[in-house]
């Protein structure tokens, strides 16, 4: 999920045991860090997940990652159907929270999926908690089960990434402030995982997220890519990348900021909602934007005149939309309380306070670094991403790389999401220069239906799909559960939609 910034002109046991130093932690478990180089005589896999501690962390590492670390132990809460798991990525002072998953069906067969929510800086409880997860907390009665959660056929990470979103933290204030820094984490992360847990190596993998996450996924899955070469070269097995699957997503801004006329302006997804002499004042900037954003921002990145050309953009685009009260997240309804505090969605407030409970933290092992309320999103973390443009950078084309190297991509996004809309996310997909665009272009949107109704349009070509899921708004899992399910279910089987 965006946050309110982007409204306002930004976007708001050890496996082994080698050369070590133990690290004191205030949960009074322990750091474990290699130091030596790597050598496949000396490391041997932690061996089966199930096989965890339930009461204290179990530290793992790997020599190829001298200054990563993972604590995990069995967690059980909010699914009693499978066996949960949660745990903190050590770099040095840095400590990321994860949560994971097994599958409903055959968690010893079944791919694995890697969960992000955007922001920048807001935590994937969203996603666990109210969209895709095997529990939900909607109300102040705290988890109930959910039957269409991804987790049916598949394993599943959540993870809250970067530094300082969620449970996460860093000891002495250090910080990550550009997609770049935060993939180096999450590919170390992946790579730790696999190779302690045998039985998930080779494994199809896919990562996915939303919002934010068109600009995260893009990087993280290049890095775990490219992160293999790494891997063979040390007798180490590689991730089987499979897919990004990445949910209304803001991969291309630029053409995302035009898009919101739109939105706005014409019957893209509801009837116009702002005045025409409004409208009429948008389109006329429509081609002075797109030539000034490309000029200052795709031609030749320059990162003051960029920053202008999208601020006066968003502006032109962004302030109308919030003069009408209207849900930047669903174009079908108001915005319901104040959207820096619920996000619009009353939801958000019962997950933080299921978050902040101390016993609940203690159940998932919640280091005592971690103080105060929880919060859903971080707006420090969100501005220190401004302050670098991060989302200026260009992203699309490691979508294309990835397409070029047999990775499938899935491009979905809700009817209804005004801030990541189906229009701009359409637009760049068409545009996206790859081998495969001649084909992807020339294909007709078509329907996609669950159980014989229509649940959006779709197209696809050479392992890229776009597809939109009708009704939707930006967090399609919340909005749609059954047609979201079925959807990654087509895609991991690799079935046409």
């Amino acid at each position: 999920m965006l946050t309110l910034r982007f409204l306002q002109g930004l976007l708001l046991p050890a496996a082994f045991v080698l050369a070590q130093t133990q690290i004191p932690l205030n949960n009074h478990t322990t750091h474990t860090r290699l130091t030596n180089p790597y050598n496949a005589s000396h490391f041997t896999p932690f061996g089966l997940l199930s096989t965890l501690s339930e009461e204290k962390f179990t530290t793992l590492g790997h020599p190829l990652f001298p200054n990563y670390n993972v604590r995990v132990k069995k967690t059980q809460f909010c699914d009693e159907t499978v066996n949960g798991y949660t745990g903190y990525i050590d770099i040095e002072a840095r400590h990321l929270f994860f949560y994971f998953f097994e599958s409903r069906s055959k968690p010893d067969e079944d791919d694995v999926i890697f969960w992000t929510n955007g922001g920048p800086g807001c935590s994937s409880s969203l996603g666990l908690f109210m969209e895709l997860g095997p529990c939900r907390v909607l109300n102040s009665s705290g988890p109930v089960f959910h039957p269409e959660s991804w987790n049916t056929n598949a394993n599943i990470f959540f993870i809250d990434q970067p530094v300082g979103v969620g449970f996460s933290y860093a000891e002495y204030g250090e910080y990550v402030s550009t997609t770049e820094e935060a993939a180096k984490d999450v590919a170390a992360f992946v790579s730790i995982f696999f190779e302690n847990f045998s039985q998930f190596k080779g494994r199809p993998f896919h990562m996915s997220g939303e919002s934010y996450g068109g600009r995260y996924l893009p990087l993280f899955a290049s890095a775990v890519y490219d992160q293999n070469t790494k891997l063979i070269e040390a007798g180490a097995t590689p991730i089987n990348l499979q897919s990004l699957m990445i949910g209304n997503g803001m991969t291309d801004s630029f053409k995302m900021i035009l898009s919101y006329y739109d939105m706005q302006c014409t019957p893209a997804s509801v009837a116009p909602i702002v005045d025409i002499g409004t409208c009429v004042g948008m389109k006329a900037m429509l081609p002075r934007c797109e030539k000034w954003m490309r000029a200052a921002c795709v031609d030749q990145f320059d990162a003051m005149n960029c920053g202008a050309a999208t601020a006066v953009c968003r502006s032109t685009y962004n302030v109308p939309y919030a003069a009408t009260g209207r849900n930047p997240y669903d174009i079908s309804k108001p915005c319901e309380g104040n959207i820096m505090e619920t996000l619009c969605y009353p939801e958000t407030k019962y997950i933080r306070d299921y978050l902040s409970d101390p016993l609940v933290r203690s159940v998932l092992g919640v280091d005592s670094a971690v103080t105060g309320n929880f919060t859903s999103c971080n707006h420090d973390v969100n501005a220190a991403f401004g302050n670098t443009q991060d989302i200026l950078h260009p992203t699309a084309d490691y979508v294309a790389a990835l397409l070029e190297r047999g990775v499938r991509v899935l491009i979905y996004v809700g009817s209804y999401d005004w801030i990541c809309n189906h229009v701009g996310n359409e637009r760049w997909t068409l545009a996206l220069e790859w081998s495969g665009q001649s084909e992807f272009v020339s294909q007709e949107l078509r329907d996609w239906k669950v159980d014989g109704k229509r649940a959006g349009s779709t197209r696809s070509a050479n392992g890229f799909t776009f597809a939109t899921v009708e009704g939707a708004g930006h967090m399609v899992p919340y909005n749609k559960p059954k047609e979201s399910l079925k959807l990654i279910q087509r895609w991991l089987a690799g079935k046409d939609l």
